[in-house]
């Protein structure tokens, strides 16, 4: 199919019904507020939210950076499986519990909840702030997979740093227009292409290589040519089992932002139950890209952009309807991510940042949420994209780190009513330092990654100064902990309230 347009026109054509789709989820709702924009008026059911999620968490690194995985380094890639599944399990878990305290008490975001549980908007703040880090960063991951994307469909008339314009601009037509609701609509359509297509081409790319239509022949393949592809610490011995262990760890310890929301979005606790419960049915998309990575260690010898090897393989070998359904799959794997965090980064951003800062209204918040998309997206998320600066997986494990630094947090708002805004506070920020420190200038001591280094820190940190200082006011732990204030005061003892 070399120099056929044919691709590119099917993955232009999916950006078409994805802003028509997008846009026309808003239609005849007003839009200038925090509870329509920013939570889909919690109006969200479980099929649309299965979806929602599932979508959300198959991105272009599924599609492109675990295929470029399995290619150069092998099973360290199976990371990515394991901890989807602790993930879903978190999500049953605390996802229905987030839901009913936002309902009870009108939560938006994360941050804004951690506010409300510690008395304290500073401290929310940091939350956001810290958080973000990481869910930006998983935006880059997905902006630079849809400019690899539409780079190689176009046979590199489209330039990486084109691609990440055109992608942006994109999505923020039908996210400016119509908040979580275009998220959700746009998600069940991607997660419905993205399925099928990884599974089509995994099968297809199976037979074409190996004669054979199921995976097995494949791996007997690599265990003959390249042993050292099925054992840790991979072909590059760069992953360790340590930095695999611990990069299970991370993620299974980050609740996402993007995640928070979604679940605010929906209609009941009982929708968040059942979407959750089906999560592992849409994870398994992962396994035909990842098997598609290990055929491409016996059919290219060496790749300048092992993130693009799933991609390549359909523009060398495959019919160009099938190579452009995967380019459109992939590229609906990018976005869906994408859209996610750039909705939530804004969300929290306004609400839990400028709001308290500047004493906003209500109303001028929600007006000024949609409106931040812009400046997040031209100034930090496009930048940083057109840059390259590392693997796509790779982006995605460091955001892991910052995010996984408010998990204390969350455990003193459902588990722990001792936790206090102090300890809160002084462990995150010491959780967050470290964790900067640690994948930045001296990346993952001893092969463990900096993200657990960061709650060696954090989790001390929390506990200690939390039983060091005054619990927080009586009213508070009556709301979060019912059950539990009696134990937690005596009747002649009520602690004051101080500001953070």
């Amino acid at each position: 199919m070399s120099g056929s347009i044919i691709p590119l026109i099917i993955t232009v054509l999916y950006m078409v019904i994805a802003v028509w789709l997008g846009v026309g989820a808003g239609k005849g709702r007003k839009m200038d507020s925090v509870e329509e924009w920013g939570v889909a008026g919690r109006s969200i059911g479980p099929i649309v939210m299965y979806l929602l999620v599932g979508a959300g968490g198959v991105s272009a690194y599924t599609f492109m950076g675990a295929p470029g995985w399995a290619y150069t380094k092998g099973v360290p890639v199976l990371y990515v499986v394991v901890y989807l599944t602790f993930m879903a399990i978190m999500a049953w878990y605390f996802g229905p519990k987030v839901w009913m305290l936002g309902k009870k008490y009108n939560h938006v975001t994360q941050a804004s909840a951690i506010s409300d549980r510690y008395e304290s908007k500073s401290l929310g703040a940091l939350a956001s702030f810290v958080t973000s880090i990481g869910v930006l960063a998983y935006a880059v991951l997905q902006t630079t997979g849809a400019a690899y994307i539409l780079n190689v469909m176009s046979f590199g008339k489209i330039p990486v740093w084109l691609g990440c314009i055109l992608s942006l601009g994109i999505i923020s037509i039908y996210l400016f227009r119509s908040g979580l609701r275009a998220i959700g609509i746009t998600n069940a359509f991607q997660g419905a292409l993205m399925f099928a297509v990884s599974w089509a081409f995994g099968i297809w790319a199976t037979k074409q290589f190996t004669g054979d239509w199921w995976f097995t022949s494949v791996f007997e393949r690599v265990r003959e040519d390249a042993p050292q592809f099925l054992t840790l610490p991979g072909a590059l011995g760069d992953m360790s089992f340590q930095f695999w262990t611990t990069s299970i760890l991370i993620s299974m310890f980050s609740i996402w932002q993007t995640h928070w929301i979604s679940w605010m979005g929906a209609k009941s606790e009982d929708a968040i139950r059942k979407a959750t419960m089906m999560l592992p049915t849409f994870y398994i998309v992962c396994l035909p890209m990842i098997v598609v990575g290990f055929i491409g260690i016996f059919t290219y010898a060496d790749l300048a952009n092992p993130d693009a090897v799933a991609i390549q393989m359909a523009v060398d070998n495959m019919p160009v309807l099938i190579a452009g359904l995967l380019g459109a799959g992939t590229l609906a794997a990018a976005m869906s991510s994408s859209e996610p965090c750039i909705h939530a980064t804004a969300l929290s951003y306004s609400k839990d940042i400028l709001q308290p800062l500047f004493k906003l209204n209500d109303q001028t918040t929600g007006k000024l949420t949609r409106r931040l998309i812009f400046p997040i997206m031209g100034l930090i998320i496009a930048p940083i994209s057109i840059m390259q600066p590392a693997s796509l997986v790779y982006i995605l494990l460091i955001g892991y780190g910052f995010i996984g630094q408010s998990f204390p947090a969350v455990i003193g708002m459902f588990l722990w009513p001792r936790a206090t805004k102090h300890g809160t506070f002084w462990g995150l920020l010491t959780g967050f330092i470290v964790t900067l420190v640690f994948s930045v200038w001296i990346p993952h001591p001893l092969g463990i990654h900096a993200g657990i280094w960061g709650l060696m820190i954090n989790i001390p940190t929390f506990v200690v100064v939390s039983l060091l200082t005054q619990p927080t006011s009586r009213s508070t732990i009556e709301r979060f902990f019912p059950d539990m204030v009696d134990e937690l005061y005596e009747e002649s003892t009520e602690p004051t309230t101080k500001a953070l």
